[in-house]
């Protein structure tokens, strides 16, 4: 199996959790933020890291799911709600409840559309949330 290139079925798909969606989503998300800071010209591990964290922070996150929610598909939408909706049993440390469920929201999307082997559509996505940052820049 080609876990670079993978497409999987519907039916796979819903036989995993949202929170598995958002654990696969958080990687995916965290690969693309990685790879947009190289490709501007950010060279020190210190700086990559520092900027990369005001990306993918539950807040950073909240900000630009807000922004990308009213461009989804009523399947996207569904995906991101019931991810948001997910019971969590702790909140990271400078992130409130709500913020935390809209991160975890966005991840599991990223996640879905990875795993569905929708590249496009996450680089559609991933460019409407860099064209100005994030608020948390």
């Amino acid at each position: 199996m080609d876990l670079l290139n993978i497409k999987l079925t519907d039916g796979e798909i819903n036989a995993i959790s949202c929170l598995g969606l958002a654990h696969v989503g958080d990687a995916v998300y965290e690969l693309l933020v990685r790879s947009f800071l190289c490709r501007k010209g950010l060279e020190t591990a210190k700086v990559l890291h520092l900027t990369s964290v005001k990306y993918v922070s539950a807040p950073a996150q909240a900000a630009v799911a807000r922004r990308i929610i009213p461009l989804l598909t009523e399947e996207e939408r569904a995906v991101y709600k019931r991810a948001r909706n997910t019971h969590v049993n702790s909140t990271p440390n400078g992130a409130t409840m709500a913020e935390y469920h809209a991160a975890t929201g966005l991840e599991a999307l990223f996640g879905y559309l990875y795993l569905k082997g929708e590249t496009e559509r996450l680089s559609e996505l991933f460019a409407v949330i860099t064209e100005g940052g994030t608020d948390a820049s």
